[in-house]
């Protein structure tokens, strides 16, 4: 359908049995230092899988288009990812979840993040509950999601923290959690903010997310 919600995922590919999901999907890996690109591999990692099925346990049917940056390491680049990031907006997407995190900021990734954003397009990005700030998540613009182990399935707090802007449920159903998971939970439940209200901008995306937050500030552990 040609007004059908386009959604992005940069990650590790998704497995045989999820590709009746994926409408587009591209692999961008280095070789020899040069940049390339190509069909996908089946997600050696589990990664990809994992948060794309997160992410449509918390909306409709949406048109995904899958980045793959991982092979069979945890190991990717700021080109790989900035490469992605480019395509995924000539693909008209709305949002782009990106359940990863890199610890050094880049310019070729910074600026395919800016693009990103004066396209319109909503960036999720994991960050860590604590720690150094990682990239793109401490990019301007990009909201920033981690784990919140307060949050039931479809719940989020907005922690409005050093961290992190939003938390969401920390666990997928097979069992993996982490701010990963989190991140690609909150992404489904903006996927489906924007399926009920087209057209709807950045600005009423976070208004919305703050007023129905479950939680309000950083959890609090021990005494």
């Amino acid at each position: 359908m040609a007004n059908e919600l386009a959604i992005g995922i940069i990650d590790s590919g998704f497995a045989p049995e999820q590709g009746n999901h994926v409408a587009l999907a591209r692999r961008f890996w280095l070789e020899g230092g040069e940049l390339l690109d190509g069909d996908t591999q089946p997600d050696a990692l589990g990664h990809g899988s994992v948060v794309l099925d997160t992410l449509t346990r918390q909306c409709g049917p949406v048109r995904l288009c899958v980045a793959q940056v991982f092979a069979e390491r945890w190991q990717t680049s700021p080109l790989q990812i900035a490469a992605a990031l480019h395509w995924l907006i000539e693909q008209n997407v709305a949002l782009v979840n990106l359940s990863l995190g890199l610890r050094n900021d880049r310019p070729v990734l910074r600026e395919a993040c800016v693009l990103a954003h004066t396209a319109g397009i909503l960036l999720c990005a994991s960050s860590p509950a604590q720690g150094e700030p990682v990239y793109p998540a401490a990019y301007p613009g990009v909201i920033r999601v981690t784990g919140d182990a307060r949050c039931a399935p479809g719940q989020w707090s907005w922690l409005n923290s050093p961290q992190a802007d939003f938390g969401a449920h920390v666990a997928a159903a097979n069992g993996v959690a982490g701010s990963s998971v989190g991140c690609a939970a909150l992404s489904g439940i903006i996927a489906g903010f924007l399926q009920a209200h087209p057209g709807a901008g950045r600005e009423d995306v976070l208004q919305w997310l703050r007023e129905g937050a479950a939680f309000t500030g950083r959890e609090r552990r021990g005494p």
